[in-house]
């Protein structure tokens, strides 16, 4: 389990360290930059399949995504760079990203793409010299061997990550730990539900213990849960949300189709004929019921497209969840909110915008977790 998310220098995160738990809830107003954390998160996410650099280039690139204002909390003399780590139960993980020392008169045309400046892994809460297992500064990476280091490259691209490139149960087991641990990570922002969404056509089924981001094979994903998964709690977060109603999958001709039986209905629906919330829903049942649930589950704005009379029923869908996946959730609604302060381990990030820097409300100095980006 993640214990602490910290993060530097992004859009309006100048500084910011979060203690987390079991189940967390992040709020604030619009424009107080909730969607900067779940950004964040997945940049994290992108270091361990090494598409980092490609995924800042999509946001507009690093200058676009670097806070802008005063650094005087962070590196006062030194160039502002990107900062994103996290620490848990068993490792941690931090990296730097800065802009190239290329010289222009070189010609190259990728003056603007970022360098990984530095990455680090340690055991324990947080980056002390002691528990420092693996380090990388600039090009060259060393792992700790005893009381001594073992230099695993010395010419590493300013591109690739250290996850990505140097991870094997050898030389460096930890960082083969931590990469995969990453890549177990699922995102899951806005489902498509409009009339040409992949989720409304029938597709070809095969065993789906992982909904896709784009949800196109959600009758897949529900009938691998009802054949080796939770089908009984399916049918009662069916049940929950839309009484009296029944989930059916159509496998005709290996096409799998939604349908969805409700009482008074001499037929079941198709999934063409269910509104957007009510698929958006069946969505989210499939992304929380996986039968091979993520160590870390991240939600962006799950109420999006759903009647507020259904956000108590997603609320005890995700607090289901949270008894075998770390979740994070991203929300505004009060409705949804309320219903998830009741899980037993659950903490909630109310972000507010002061100067343009985002902070935590209520959240003081000696409350943050310690956190250090460089030794």
């Amino acid at each position: 389990m993640l214990t602490t998310l910290a993060i530097a220098n992004y859009r309006s995160l100048c500084d910011l360290v979060l203690p987390l738990g079991q189940l967390n809830i992040i709020t604030g107003a619009n424009g107080s930059g909730k969607s900067s954390v779940y950004r964040a998160l997945r940049l994290l996410a992108e270091t361990a399949q090494g598409r980092i650099i490609t995924a800042l280039a999509h946001e507009g690139g690093l200058p676009s995504t670097l806070w802008a204002g005063p650094t005087h909390r962070t590196k006062p003399n030194g160039p502002v760079r990107l900062q994103l780590g996290f620490a848990s139960d068993t490792l941690g993980y931090l990296i730097h990203l800065g802009m190239p020392n290329r010289d222009p008169a070189a010609g190259s045309a990728f003056l603007l793409d970022p360098e990984i400046k530095h990455e680090s892994i340690w055991a324990g809460p947080f980056l002390r010299r002691a528990s420092q297992l693996i380090d990388r500064s600039n090009a060259v990476v060393k792992a700790k061997q005893g009381k001594s280091w073992n230099v695993l490259a010395s010419h590493l691209a300013g591109f690739d990550s250290m996850l990505t490139q140097l991870a094997n149960p050898h030389n460096a087991p930890e960082m083969l730990q931590l990469r995969e641990q990453v890549r177990s990570w699922r995102f899951y922002d806005h489902f498509r539900t409009d009339a040409d969404a992949p989720a409304r056509r029938p597709q070809i089924g095969t065993l789906t213990t992982c909904i896709s981001d784009d949800g196109h094979d959600l009758a897949a994903a529900l009938q691998t849960i009802i054949e080796i998964g939770d089908a009984e709690g399916v049918a009662d977060a069916v049940d929950d949300a839309f009484p009296g109603a029944t989930l059916e999958i159509d496998t005709r001709d290996g096409r799998f189709e939604v349908q969805m039986r409700q009482p008074g209905l001499l037929r079941p629906l198709n999934v063409t004929e269910l509104s957007d919330g009510t698929l958006r829903y069946l969505l989210l049942i499939a992304a929380l019921y996986s039968p091979r649930p993520a160590e870390l589950l991240v939600l962006n704005e799950p109420e999006t497209s759903l009647h507020p009379d259904l956000l108590p029923a997603l609320g005890r869908l995700i607090r289901k969840a949270a008894a075998h996946s770390q979740v994070i959730v991203v929300s505004h609604a009060n409705r949804l909110i309320a219903t998830l302060r009741e899980h037993e381990d659950s903490q909630e990030f109310c972000l507010e915008k002061a100067f343009g820097q985002t902070q935590v409300m209520g959240l003081r100095e000696l409350d943050r977790p310690a956190w250090h980006w460089d030794i």
